[in-house]
């Protein structure tokens, strides 16, 4: 079972065999397109209770550059005052909306890296890299050093806490 859905209901939900779904788990093969919408859409994550709700506070309350996508889409689920500063359009234009598309080369260099790092092992590393400056019409990503956190929301799903690393002193 992951994220309360258990392989023969999804089996059973994508008119599938549960030995095709226990495949696509250990990746000796991978699902279709509509397969793969269908899937995302179940595990996206979804902070839903009250302390995933808290979570979601102490981001857009914290004094640091610092947001919370979702670790699957990487839709913006909260962001900072001092991160939103960086952005040159509202919030609300890309809350809930994947980041991905502003994406330096560095941040999808470590994406594919991740797997290495033990990102998705259960009690997963905190993994710190350099991100180089990127301009984009709604947002700027600065040069800077990135520290990002797995985070599970009560439902299983989780969630990616993006921190810039602080400067160590001179």
């Amino acid at each position: 079972m992951l994220n309360r859905v258990k392989q023969h209901a999804l089996a059973e939900d994508l008119g599938v065999s549960q030995s095709r779904i226990s495949r696509w788990e250990s990746g000796r093969s991978e699902p279709d397109d509509r397969a793969r919408r269908k899937i995302t859409r179940l595990l996206r994550a979804r902070p839903e209770t009250a302390s995933d709700r808290a979570l979601l506070d102490l981001v857009t309350q914290a004094s640091t550059p610092v947001h919370l996508v979702c670790d699957l889409t990487h839709r913006l689920l909260a962001a900072s005052p001092k991160r939103v500063r960086l952005w040159h359009v509202p919030v609300s234009e890309l809350m809930d909306r994947p980041l991905w598309q502003f994406a330096s080369e560095s941040i999808r260099r470590i994406e594919h890296q991740l797997e290495d790092k033990g990102w998705f092992e259960p009690c997963g590393v905190d993994i710190v890299y350099r991100t180089e400056r990127a301009e984009f019409t709604e947002l700027t990503i600065p040069e800077s050093d990135i520290r990002i956190s797995r985070l599970a929301l009560s439902d299983g799903r989780f969630a990616r806490l993006v921190r810039d690393e602080p400067k160590a002193p001179a």
